[in-house]
């Protein structure tokens, strides 16, 4: 099996980092995998001090990967352009890629779970992208594979190739004939009730996010992503000095895959089922997102 790089994106959050490095080193292929990492530059004077930081843990030397490269940028790009800038420039050459941030702690067999993905469904292209996370999510008792799909890809450890990279529409230029269309905007938030209005906040320079624009290819396209039943990723980035999450959201908590297994059975044939759905954009639905949104104004 073909192992993919490891892209690993970071800023100026160095403790993160380092639980992030540590829970990736003990993955079962760690060793034989190529890990690139992306330390962008600084946005203020304020944050030099912690790239800075960052970068002495990084130069100290990181160890139990096959090989370690890291990409220091001069100016600061913020985390969209430097994940489409850096997934690009290796993708292009390496065909597939993992993509992490540095607030992510993965299972031990992780790696496993996003390579088997990857080589398992890398011929069909109805399949647009491999997450490791997953949502708390209660399975059937008689459903014997380790995955579902949805048609919502998450930027929480995550996978793909570059047939399905290159072909994105980073500037979107269809978002006029999109946010007129008032049945494309409703079957676009069938995966969320927060789907349109995360992109109309893109392309109105209100957020900055590669991801969302990676969803809406995904839904222009009608793509589905492999999603494992049990989280492969955690995050602990949550916090006041994180980038974009300020506060706790408690309805993504998860837990992470504490097993030992190594082989997983993939259900082969992309489709929605109906028992996963449901539990998967509950999280996103405007009642949900109201309650949690008042519970941390509340600090509750």
């Amino acid at each position: 099996m073909k192992l993919a790089p490891i892209l690993l994106f970071t800023y100026k959050k160095v403790t993160p980092l380092k639980a992030t490095i540590e829970a990736l080193g003990k993955n079962q292929l760690a060793s034989e995998s190529d890990l690139i990492i992306f330390s962008d530059g600084a946005k203020s004077e304020k944050d030099n001090v912690q790239v800075n930081e960052v970068r002495a843990y990084l130069k100290k030397g990181i160890t139990g990967f096959k090989q370690v490269v890291i990409f220091e940028s001069l100016e600061n790009k913020g985390l969209a352009t430097s994940i489409i800038d850096g997934v690009s420039k290796i993708i292009e050459e390496r065909g597939s890629a993992i993509v992490l941030e540095d607030d992510l702690v993965t299972s031990k067999n992780f790696l496993l779970f996003m390579n088997q993905a990857l080589n398992d469904f890398k011929n069909d292209d109805r399949v647009h992208s491999i997450s490791g996370y997953t949502m708390p999510i209660k399975t059937p008792l008689n459903y014997s594979y380790d995955n579902y799909f949805t048609r919502r890809a998450s930027s929480w450890g995550w996978a793909t190739w570059k047939d399905r990279w290159v072909s994105v529409d980073w500037s979107v230029s269809d978002y006029n004939s999109f946010i007129s269309d008032g049945s494309r905007k409703k079957k676009f938030n069938e995966m969320g009730s927060d789907m349109t209005s995360m992109l109309s906040k893109q392309m109105n320079g209100e957020i900055s996010s590669w991801a969302i624009r990676w969803c809406y290819h995904q839904f222009k396209f009608n793509q589905l992503s492999v999603f494992p039943t049990i989280s492969k990723v955690v995050n602990i980035g949550f916090g006041l000095e994180a980038t974009h999450t300020k506060f706790s959201d408690t309805r993504f908590e998860t837990h992470l895959d504490s097993s030992d297994k190594t082989r997983f059975s993939f259900d082969k044939e992309p489709k929605l089922r109906q028992q996963f759905v449901k539990q998967f954009i509950s999280k996103y639905s405007l009642r949900t997102r109201i309650y949690y949104k008042i519970k941390n104004i509340l600090g509750i």
